[in-house]
């Protein structure tokens, strides 16, 4: 991909996202559904911050915090639809509505690391090969009252109505989605959702997945892209995070 291609990349995850289709086969997949309000008082940045994966969590990944200036860049990320904004903010590492405390990280896929004796070639594709482990940014927000459950709420309608695509822009640079479509199944916490989000950037197509669960007053959100185009669902990192959930 391009120089420009992998920085509309990282847009759809803010770890550095035409006309609205509302087809009736644009809906998430999701857990069992409760709507119960949840009665727990919300948890603060510091303690999501303590829930968070890390590096102990996932061995097979490499947990690191996002940067100062990652955050900042991925506060002003916009959609250029409003019914498209919960989409937007769930990819770029932001809260879904007003959240009480919030934290993230990201992990990635670790490479499989070349024989000591591989020669100059083996070694390279091993490089290349790490470069394309799919990323995944993980995000938690928590909230007063009814708010993990609106906002969850605003992402499966989202999905519906941004089906047939919408732009996101963030520091000047900007994504063109496609499609949003269901991605697999996800069975986990309260109710969950997936999405499989195709961009387009600089004539290159890119997919993301996009995972979210509530867990009570929490939603835990994971945006996965690959530097080759097209992420896997990161099956590994929402299990763990969600049980970290409790």
């Amino acid at each position: 991909m391009t120089a420009s291609a992998v920085s509309m990349v990282l847009l759809a995850t803010a770890c550095g996202t035409d006309k609205a289709d509302t087809k009736a086969d644009a809906k998430p997949s999701e857990a069992a559904a409760t709507s119960a309000a949840p009665a727990a008082k919300a948890k603060t940045s510091a303690e999501l911050e303590g829930m968070l994966v890390v590096q102990a969590d996932l061995p097979n990944h490499v947990v690191k915090a996002p940067t100062a200036a990652e955050t900042a860049g991925a506060a002003g990320a916009k959609s250029d639809k409003p019914e498209c904004q919960p989409l937007v903010s769930a990819q770029s590492m932001n809260a879904v509505g007003t959240a009480a405390g919030t934290a993230g990280t990201r992990a990635v896929v670790k490479g499989k690391a070349p024989a000591a004796d591989a020669s100059p070639e083996d070694k390279l594709k091993a490089g290349l090969d790490a470069l394309g482990g799919t990323a995944t940014s993980v995000y938690l927000a928590s909230y007063e009252g009814k708010g993990a459950t609106e906002a969850f709420a605003s992402l499966k309608t989202a999905g519906t109505a941004c089906a047939g695509g919408y732009t996101g822009s963030q520091a000047g640079d900007s994504l063109k989605i496609t499609k949003v479509a269901p991605g697999a199944a996800v069975t986990a916490g309260d109710e969950a959702l997936a999405y499989t989000v195709t961009g387009e950037a600089d004539g290159e197509t890119l997919t993301t997945q996009l995972v979210v669960v509530r867990k009570g007053n929490t939603l835990a959100t994971f945006s996965a892209l690959s530097l080759t185009g097209a992420a896997e669902q990161p099956k590994d990192v929402v299990d763990t995070q969600v049980k970290k959930l409790g």
